[in-house]
């Protein structure tokens, strides 16, 4: 089974919609805490970085960032608000090991397939560098399912979140935050949010 749902990617690859969180500048309202945990200078990789506004903060704030989009031209988007390459690349194509020390992935692993989620988890896992820290958001509700326009969402709960981590690799989860939030339809809703870390 593929490890990432077609329907999806060929939506984003058609219109090539640039989604921002809310948030001051349009950032993830959890940015801020995010890059205070982190050193300075941390090499930090957004894992589908939309339009690359929480990597442009990345960026102005010192950190050395990498970005990869799954849709071409939302990639080309990105490229040009960052001035950097932003790779083309599928979560499942993420073969990095040991390269980061830390992982930024902002409403955008919410549309892995659940069969696939502890798969593409693992790999997020070994890229990063031991101690490095994971930070994502999700879509939640509980049961998976696709929106008007056909893209596909895994919606975990929490505890389903928690599991598909604790399936995936032996992370160190620091916090599991639930939490009210907009989305591009219906207004706002429930989302999850977790930090977790690679063991030293």
């Amino acid at each position: 089974m593929q490890e990432f749902d077609q329907n999806t990617l060929d939506y984003y690859a058609k219109f090539s919609p640039t989604y921002i969180a809310g948030g001051a500048g349009g950032q993830n309202r959890h940015l801020g805490w995010f890059m205070d945990q982190l050193p300075p200078s941390s090499k930090v990789l957004d894992l589908g970085c939309g339009g690359g506004v929480d990597a442009r903060a990345m960026l102005d704030r010192g950190f050395s960032v990498s970005a990869i989009e799954a849709a071409p031209r939302i990639a080309s988007i990105a490229e040009r608000i960052l001035g950097q390459t932003v790779q083309v690349k599928r979560f499942d194509q993420l073969d990095d090991v040991d390269a980061y020390d830390a992982i930024w992935a902002s409403a955008s692993l919410i549309h892995v397939p659940r069969h696939a989620l502890s798969k593409i988890l693992a790999r997020v896992f070994r890229a990063l560098k031991p101690g490095g820290l994971h930070f994502a958001t999700y879509k939640s509700g509980g049961i998976e399912g696709r929106d008007s326009v056909g893209r596909y969402y895994n919606y975990p709960s929490s505890t389903e979140l928690a599991e598909f981590y604790r399936l995936s690799a032996p992370w160190d989860v620091s916090r599991l935050i639930e939490y009210a939030g907009g989305g591009f339809e219906n207004g706002s809703g429930p989302w999850v949010a977790i930090a977790a870390c690679r063991p030293s």
